[in-house]
């Protein structure tokens, strides 16, 4: 009952500061109305939904910490410099591309396929959710530009990275993005919404954009040097720091309770139960991970582990407000087997590398929790299979149709890939002319 005492409590310095809120200083003697307590209701509701959203933005931003240390230790230490500078950069000039068009192409007034309006944060005013939902939707664009890093590690010329990550968060990303959340901020609505899509938080919007384009860019710039035997036989290259790697792993986990919680933009009930579907799914795919790794590898494969834990946070990000909880365990089970399938699928079959598995995570995962949503949902909601599918296959169109035109563009005028030199002897001088670990690089000539 303590608690119970503790609310009413509570409730009698909310009125007091409900009075102070809604007549300043010079409070009349007479009763407060019904009306006043609603107004100073209200404004807190609002002020609250602002600080709420405004720690997930936060608690995103800091993700950019956590794929920096995953793709350095999932590489090798002779690039790490290189990988903090595009994990530095990307967000840097992401955000400046957000405000002066990935914004309004994403969230202005327009039509079914783009937004017109908003651009360089015009048209705004400070009431309300408008400039809080702008740093949390430019935190968001942050991570679909980051996750191509990943993918492209250790043999990416640096110069052309700061273009495309330029492209993805100005036009890419948000043009997407328009057609499946198009209504979250403006009076307009994006195509794949009128038609029902489901994306909660973004396992498509966010994640399988990102995959998609790293595809393509994996693709375009080929395997590292010694990935392939002339055989074609695919040969390991370990990271260097595993313990960094899964340190990465748990600030993404810690991430994710702004990514998807904070995707209400409302300070209520509902966080907390998001917080645990995203939980669930989380531990699932680290136990499916581990035990898929055990039985093909002999042994319980600790990267494949970590991944399973990404693998459940990308699936259950389309459906966390919406599934159950034993849904959410099974999605993440499920993405955690089919990352450590998908991982090797793409390496030995398909022969793509991908340094840090980004595509196997975001974007194979993306699409399973996307379609898994239709088959787990709580309190009678629906949702079309159909229209499910539609939306992952047109992201896949548009994300790796429009990554191979723009990394195609980069790669013939300006060039793509870093020269042989630099990625034998590390991207770290070659690039940068920085070491990450002083004394410890090895230079070596073939």
């Amino acid at each position: 009952m303590k608690w119970k005492k503790g609310l009413m409590l509570s409730g009698a310095v909310l009125a007091a500061l409900m009075s102070v809120e809604v007549f300043g200083a010079d409070a009349p003697e007479k009763p407060l109305t019904l009306l006043d307590v609603n107004k100073g209701v209200e404004a807190l509701q609002i002020n609250l939904n602002i600080v709420w959203t405004c720690i997930a933005a936060f608690l995103v931003f800091f993700m950019q910490a956590g794929f920096a240390m995953v793709e350095s230790g999932f590489t090798r230490a002779k690039n790490s410099c290189n990988i903090m500078m595009k994990n530095l950069m990307d967000f840097s000039i992401g955000t400046i591309m957000w405000f002066l068009l990935g914004f309004g192409f994403m969230f202005g007034a327009g039509n079914g396929f783009i937004g017109m309006s908003h651009f360089a944060a015009t048209d705004f005013s400070a009431n309300d959710l408008n400039w809080t939902f702008w740093i949390f939707q430019c935190v968001f664009a942050g991570t679909a530009a980051t996750i191509v890093s990943g993918a492209m590690a250790e043999r990416t010329k640096f110069s052309s990275y700061l273009i495309y990550s330029a492209f993805i968060c100005a036009i890419i990303y948000p043009i997407s993005g328009h057609w499946m959340w198009g209504s979250l901020f403006g009076p307009g609505s994006g195509w794949l919404e009128e038609k029902g899509f489901m994306d909660f938080a973004g396992s498509t919007v966010v994640h399988s954009c990102g995959a998609w384009l790293a595809l393509a860019g994996a693709i375009t710039l080929g395997p590292r040097i010694g990935k392939y035997s002339r055989e074609g036989k695919s040969k390991p290259i370990l990271g260097h720091n595993i313990p960094i790697a899964a340190l990465g792993v748990f600030i993404l986990w810690f991430g994710w309770f702004g990514f998807n919680p904070g995707s209400t933009t409302t300070g209520d009930s509902s966080i907390g139960y998001i917080a645990m579907t995203t939980n669930l799914a989380a531990a699932g795919g680290a136990i499916a991970a581990m035990i898929v790794s055990w039985i093909r590898f002999g042994k319980p494969d600790v990267s494949m582990s970590l991944n399973g834990v990404l693998a459940g946070l990308v699936a259950i990000t389309a459906g966390c407000n919406d599934v159950t909880p034993t849904g959410a365990i099974i999605i993440g089970l499920v993405a955690g087997i089919l990352v450590v399938l998908s991982v090797e699928f793409i390496d030995k079959v398909l022969k793509i590398d991908d340094p840090v598995g980004a595509v196997s995570v975001h974007g194979v995962c993306g699409v399973w929790g996307t379609l898994a949503l239709c088959f787990f949902l709580k309190d009678g909601s629906e949702a079309s299979f159909a229209v499910q599918l539609l939306g992952v296959g047109s992201m896949f169109v548009w994300a790796f149709g429009a990554g191979l035109i723009l990394f195609n563009v980069i790669k013939y005028p300006v060039g793509l890939r870093a020269s042989e030199e630099d990625e034998v002897r590390g991207l770290d001088l070659g690039e940068h002319g920085n070491e990450a670990y002083s004394g410890f690089q090895i230079f070596i000539s073939q």
